[in-house]
């Protein structure tokens, strides 16, 4: 991987070559600047330009390339339409911002499940994605834009250490899984496929991310497996639509969402070296889950079973008012509607056994078929809504002093990965144990949910789970069981299993079958 590669191709046009004073040749010429100042002010955002006079060569140069990457005439109709979208799912709870719009579970016969499903139908699902993974066939891509602010950490989530024995980041868990899962699929079916990992990464976390693995080595991938690509960043808006100045030469500006993705996927080349390489299925997710189960060849081969083109993991929801998308149809398709545009009488809908109607959380792990990912970017991807965050965004006000707001002044836009649902020809669900494969991490541990410790304490009881499974047993100093890892105890049982060792808790008894275990306990790398 070179670092052309490394960084991603990234989705602006190349600067014209550098004229005196380091500024590009168009900045010098005053029909150019007059030509900006003109589509500014068309635009109602001539005040991008308050500061010019002041700025210094460099500096102009800077505030020239964002400029003119930004597509500044699309900034306002598409924060108007994305707010009008807001509006209509507040004011009609429950019909998903479509008037008339009635959502339903998906059918039966588009679900599956590794809780429900009869053994035989697992067995046939994972041994049929161990072969796409053994062939070759499959791709992994990672969301990784996010940094860690809510962590309270200056680095990116993917680099990020819950407190494990081994204190791996969740970037190595991930990395370890893959290397797992192709040794699975080789002893499966004889062949060693490649399983490229795709990682897109934002302006932020591009740089840290690709020091880390150069570091170690890729964490044990071929390097030519691994591509960093990097997704749109978008200038941050007032309420009005007004872009706004970060300093007096630069824009406040964000990543464009995991929705990023697929523009990402096609401007960078990802998508024709996916092509290059055989890859006909995409296996997708979020980096902040540290049980995300990378690349499962059971939900693939359920999806490849299925024919489907593109699928979603859920989990059930906890409560109705959960602060979870769920994964419905409207108006036939599948769709994914945020837990704010569901009304609270359907939200708290039951059915016949009692269970939430709407219950599939999304957990953001996708399923897609290369052609259909092919399909988007070329087609539907302009078509994809945009969605608003309010947000507290430094900037200068009038003056050029800098001002750090106490509330949200702003608004960052951004698209969702799975808002091309409804494109798909054949659309599928997989609903998965919560306990088995979702704790997201997004919050620093004064939350005291979806933490640090909550993710830490899910991993080691998952493990807690597999090595009783596989006839081990932990006790604590006075010779009684120990408590699971997810209880609450003077004394919390310290137990991790290497996923170089175990995918999924699979090949642990020749490990702890039959044998008395003590807290800590860890099966690290062999």
């Amino acid at each position: 991987m070179d670092d052309q590669e490394a960084h991603g191709a990234g989705a602006a046009a190349a600067l014209p070559p550098r004229g005196e004073g380091g500024c590009p040749p168009f900045v010098k010429s005053p029909q150019w600047l007059e030509a900006l100042r003109c589509r500014l002010s068309r635009c109602s955002q001539g005040h991008a330009l308050a500061f010019w006079d002041a700025l210094a060569g460099p500096e102009r140069e800077a505030l020239a390339r964002e400029l003119s990457e930004a597509e500044l005439e699309a900034l306002g109709p598409a924060l108007g339409e994305a707010l009008g979208r807001g509006e209509a799912a507040a004011g009609q709870p429950g019909q998903a911002g479509q008037a008339g719009a009635v959502l339903e579970p998906l059918p039966a016969e588009l679900c599956g499940s590794s809780i429900a499903s009869d053994p035989g139908s697992l067995r046939d699902w994972e041994e049929h994605g161990l072969l796409q993974v053994a062939e070759g066939r499959v791709a992994i891509v990672l969301l990784a834009g996010g940094q860690g602010t809510r962590l309270g950490v200056p680095y990116p989530k993917g680099l990020y250490d819950v407190g494990l024995p081994s204190h791996k980041p969740l970037l190595q868990l991930q990395a370890q899984r893959i290397l797992r899962l192709q040794r699975l699929a080789e002893e499966r079916h004889g062949k060693r496929g490649a399983l490229p990992w795709y990682i897109m990464t934002s302006g932020h976390t591009r740089e840290p991310m690709l020091a880390f693995l150069r570091e170690r080595g890729f964490l044990g991938l071929c390097k030519d497996d691994v591509r960093l690509f990097e997704q749109r960043q978008i200038p941050a808006l007032t309420p009005d639509g007004k872009v706004i100045l970060e300093t007096r030469g630069r824009l406040a500006r964000a990543p464009d969402g995991n929705g990023g993705l697929y523009r990402a996927l096609g401007d960078s080349g990802v998508l024709a070296d996916m092509e290059a390489r055989g890859v006909r299925y995409v296996h997708a997710y979020c980096v902040d889950n540290i049980l995300a189960r990378v690349g499962d060849p059971l939900f693939l081969g359920f999806c490849v079973r299925k024919g489907a083109d593109c699928g979603a993991k859920v989990v059930e929801k906890q409560s109705p008012d959960e602060a979870v998308g769920v994964l419905c149809l409207s108006g036939g398709r599948a769709r994914v509607v945020e837990y704010t545009e569901l009304g609270a009488e359907q939200a708290r809908e039951r059915d016949h056994s009692g269970r939430l109607r709407l219950r599939a959380g999304n957990i953001c792990v996708h399923h897609f078929t290369l052609d259909f990912l092919k399909l988007v970017v070329r087609e539907f991807e302009p078509q994809l809504p945009f969605h608003v965050a309010h947000k507290k965004i430094a900037h200068v006000d009038e003056s050029g002093n800098r001002v750090e707001p106490t509330k949200p002044n702003g608004i960052k836009m951004e698209k969702f990965v799975f808002d091309v649902f409804p494109f798909a020809k054949k659309f599928v669900q997989f609903e998965v144990r919560r306990e088995d494969e979702f704790s997201p991490l997004k919050n620093s541990d004064s939350a005291g949910v979806d933490c640090p410790s909550s993710s830490r304490r899910h991993q080691m009881a998952l493990h807690y789970r597999w090595i009783q499974g596989a006839g081990g047993r932990i006790v604590d100093e006075q010779g009684n069981d120990a408590p699971s890892p997810a209880e609450e105890s003077e004394t919390p049982t310290i137990c991790e299993i290497s996923p170089l060792i175990s995918y999924s808790g699979e090949g642990l008894e020749s490990h702890v079958k039959g044998r008395i275990l003590r807290s800590p306990f860890v099966l690290g790398d062999p």
